[in-house]
């Protein structure tokens, strides 16, 4: 098992992330010890959807704080949320009300929303936490990063994937093709989640963290040698 707690300390320092790295991790049952998400559910909508938070991407936000485990109905209020998790195949949430407002307004195509990825074997659960405190290897890392962060991540991973909707997607990425990716986000996401308007998210596959801590950490050492350049050079026109 990776030093997690190291990690994450060295990947928050490298990016000076203002949250930190958050470990998922699928499975048939939730790791030993670990406490089910228990808020409660709304009442259903016509169609019978709910779940304990609006999308499964508002779990990341309450991960920040605390480890916990979620199963299936949990995420059931985003449908979207649900195919790219593989809780839903794409026929079983083609008839939801969601489904039919964003294809209705033209959100999302018919043809771009088969297309989504998706974690191919159902999950019986989904693990969500701070990364320092994951008591099992994680099979993602999720970064909610900025414009700069994202810079530096892009410098140091050439195969990092950028992505657009919806903004769950880059999960099934990382955990199926094993490719780091970051997203710009997605207006369903970021109503739900309360994401501010400069953030974004990356999601790493967790066995490739190692290398990916050490391509970070050389590039912003990098980036901070040429910023203290540009600084320099700067006060000529001041």
């Amino acid at each position: 098992m990776n030093d997690w707690r190291q990690l994450s300390s060295d990947l928050t320092a490298a990016l000076n992330l203002g949250t930190p790295p958050i470990a998922i991790t699928f499975g048939e049952e939730a790791p030993a010890g670990v406490d089910p998400f228990d808020a409660s559910m709304p009442a259903p909508t016509d169609d019978g959807r709910t779940g304990r938070v609006p999308a499964g991407c508002a779990f990341w936000t309450h991960a920040a704080d605390r480890t916990f485990s979620t199963v299936a109905e949990d995420h059931a209020n985003c449908s979207v949320g649900s195919v790219t998790h593989g809780f839903l195949t794409l026929d079983e949430a083609a008839g939801r009300s969601d489904v039919a407002t964003l294809l209705e307004t033209g959100w999302v195509t018919p043809e771009a929303m088969a297309e989504v990825p998706a974690v191919r074997t159902k999950p019986g659960t989904v693990t969500y936490g701070p990364l320092r405190d994951t008591p099992v290897d994680p099979d993602v890392v999720l970064l909610r990063v900025n414009g700069k962060q994202l810079m530096v991540l892009h410098d140091a991973l050439p195969a990092l994937r950028i992505e657009g909707k919806p903004q769950c997607h880059i999960i099934a990425v990382a955990k199926e093709h094993g490719e780091p990716a970051a997203s710009v986000g997605c207006a369903l996401s970021r109503v739900r989640t309360g994401m501010s308007a400069t953030e974004m998210t990356c999601a790493i596959p967790a066995g490739q963290l190692p290398a990916v801590v050490d391509a970070v950490t050389a590039t912003a050492g990098l980036d901070t040698t040429v910023a203290r350049y540009a600084a320099e050079d700067a006060q000529r026109f001041s």
